[in-house]
């Protein structure tokens, strides 16, 4: 992994307070479109909450109204029969307004969801190479999917359920002072330390035991991607057993932090239910005692029914919070984690005032270039050349000593710490990149192919280019004899990352992909190995047509195709040691004369042995 500091790849970041003000504030500013229906919502669970809470009271009212022996029978049953459409009333506005907050609830969640999910999918798309670098695909796939998630849970379950809760808790406190101040003071004493005893040793097991089950989530994410997207290698090597061990080892920890929150939560869910039963056991005791014969008779047996229900209504919100201290911790650490991604800003910048392209000739000069992925640790070491428009260059070297690095400069995927790269006499960082991307054509040897047709992988799905011209250009390439065999033509799907065609098949989909869009400068890096003669022959011609009348840089191991080109660069540890065209290089006994010898041998000896 080029330049990246490897420590804790795979590990998710360090992860802040279980709850951050400053979070909570920028997830809920996220609700702003929505504010009328949040609004609204809120209103709905203030009204399902009392609605609920009117219960007991009404209960209490039949029952003060059976032991008024002042009140006659018609009064009573006249009373009984208006507390019975009350309480029907009460049924029918529960339902509806539980039915239209579910629905609004679960309408802002997915909107909220819908935007910050294109939003931090939009932002990494326009993160440099160097952020890839620094963050394997499994954890960039989380943030996009998991922890999105998990931020809509918070919207849709955790405020809007909590604001119903603390309704529900504020709600029921001031019923019960309303109608028994003495009784309501005798609850809370009983309940409010054994609650808060227990919901702060839950909130701390909890919060260690899901950071742990997230991490070890982050590093699955990212092992599973690495190794079916490598799964040739993976077989190649006869790593299943291993992989699979390891997999399962990630697993089994992920499953064992589960568990060990499973069984926080059964501890603490029953130690409510406790305290609950001790508060309506008081209530109870209360009650008989204010009732019973010679008592002052401080409370009605209504007002002791009615705090029964109050009381076992009571336990149900404070639970639920404590269970929602999961979701809380979860949007926190998902919050914190969107976050950072959409903090970071975008490394490779445009300028406020790009210069303008227009008469674009394809000029490129390295000017004392020093670059580098890490620190100071040299790519390239005071580079400097010059590449005149229509020209036709090469790079080769061996492995390592900067020619990739060139190409990814000259499309600016990555920014020089030392020296100018100027295109057309400007300097690259005072161009719009993205104007400038689009007059590259840029075909490497692992061509990389979407999902969708081949006509879409040709036109990366441009609804501006027709298929006239993608027909075209693939002939123009040599990739329509290929194309036109398949069961659907052009329509044919493409599997995944191209699994059924070959490599030359391949090479010119791209081919046909970069002349689609007309580039000045055309870049190949290395995009005529490891092909058949057959193939091969159709390559070199179609890398002639594309290399006609564009300022061309090629990169290849393979002298013998490089013969023809105008300049020969070569390069060693990032530095520029010889350059001149092919015969001039030979007559040196050089870096290339070397190459060109051992390279020859190799091939003879392959010729022989092929004999």
């Amino acid at each position: 992994m080029r330049g990246q500091d490897t420590k804790g790849y795979f590990e998710d970041e360090s992860l802040g307070k279980a709850f951050d003000l400053r979070l909570a504030k920028r997830l809920l500013s996220y609700l702003k479109p929505y504010i009328g229906k949040s609004v609204l919502a809120v209103f709905l669970l203030l009204l399902i909450a009392n609605a609920q809470l009117a219960t007991p009271y009404l209960l209490k009212s039949i029952v003060d109204t059976l032991e008024n022996d002042a009140l006659a029978d018609d009064a009573k049953l006249s009373l009984f029969g208006i507390i019975a459409l009350v309480f029907a009333g009460l049924v029918v506005l529960r339902f509806l307004a539980e039915y239209l907050s579910g629905v609004l609830i679960s309408i802002v969640g997915q909107n909220v969801t819908y935007d910050l999910r294109v939003r931090v999918f939009s932002h990494i798309q326009k993160m440099s190479l160097k952020f890839f670098d620094r963050n394997p695909v499994g954890r960039l796939i989380t943030r996009s999917t998991n922890d999105i998630e998990a931020l809509n849970q918070f919207i849709s379950v955790g405020v809007m359920t909590t604001v119903q809760d603390v309704f529900m808790l504020g709600g029921i406190v001031l019923w019960m002072t309303f109608t028994s101040p003495g009784l309501t003071g005798i609850v809370l004493a009983i309940t409010v330390p054994g609650v808060l005893g227990a919901s702060i040793w839950f909130r701390g097991k909890a919060r260690r035991s899901y950071r742990s089950s997230r991490a070890i989530l982050a590093r699955i994410n990212s092992f599973s991607n690495e190794n079916i997207t490598g799964i040739n290698t993976v077989q190649l090597f006869s790593r299943q057993n291993r992989n699979a061990a390891k997999f399962s080892q990630l697993s089994g920890d992920f499953q064992n932090e589960w568990i060990r929150a499973i069984r926080y939560q059964s501890i603490y869910s029953p130690i409510i239910e406790n305290v609950g039963y001790l508060a309506a056991g008081a209530v109870l005791l209360f009650g008989a005692w204010q009732i019973a014969p010679g008592a002052a008779q401080h409370i009605s047996l209504g007002t002791t029914v009615a705090f029964f229900g109050w009381v076992t209504m009571l336990f149900n919100p404070i639970r639920d919070l404590a269970m929602k201290y999961d979701i809380m911790q979860s949007a926190m650490a998902s919050s914190e984690r969107v976050f950072k991604i959409l903090n970071r800003p975008e490394e490779i910048v445009n300028p406020a005032e790009p210069q303008p392209l227009e008469g674009f000739a394809g000029r490129i000069e390295f000017q004392n270039v020093w670059f580098a992925y890490d620190d100071e640790n040299w790519v390239l070491k005071n580079v400097s050349f010059t590449v005149e428009p229509g020209q036709k260059i090469a790079f080769v070297g061996a492995t390592g000593a900067g020619k990739s690095s060139v190409i990814n400069l000259i499309c600016r995927f990555y920014d020089i710490q030392r020296g100018r790269i100027l295109i057309d006499g400007k300097d690259i960082r005072e161009i719009d990149k993205y104007e400038l991307r689009r007059k590259i054509g840029l075909v490497l040897q692992d061509v990389f192919l979407f999902s969708g047709s081949i006509a879409d992988n040709i036109s990366l799905g441009n609804p501006e280019i027709p298929r006239e011209k993608i027909r075209q250009t693939a002939e123009y390439v040599n990739a329509a004899g290929f194309i036109e065999k398949l069961p659907d033509g052009y329509d044919s799907e493409v599997q995944e990352r191209g699994a059924t065609l070959s490599v030359g098949e391949r090479q010119l989909l791209s081919f046909a992909r970069a002349l689609t869009y007309d580039p000045k400068i055309l870049i190949l890096d290395e995009a005529t190995s490891n092909i058949d003669t057959h193939t091969e022959i159709l390559i070199q011609d179609a890398v002639k047509k594309l290399m006609a009348e564009r300022t061309s840089i090629v990169i290849a191991h393979r002298l013998s195709t490089i013969r023809n080109v105008n300049k020969i660069i070569v390069m060693h540890k990032g530095e520029i040691h010889e350059q001149g065209t092919h015969e001039a290089l030979l007559r040196r006994d050089g870096i290339y004369r070397k190459l060109h010898r051992l390279q020859y041998k190799t091939e003879a000896g392959d010729k022989d042995s092929q004999e």
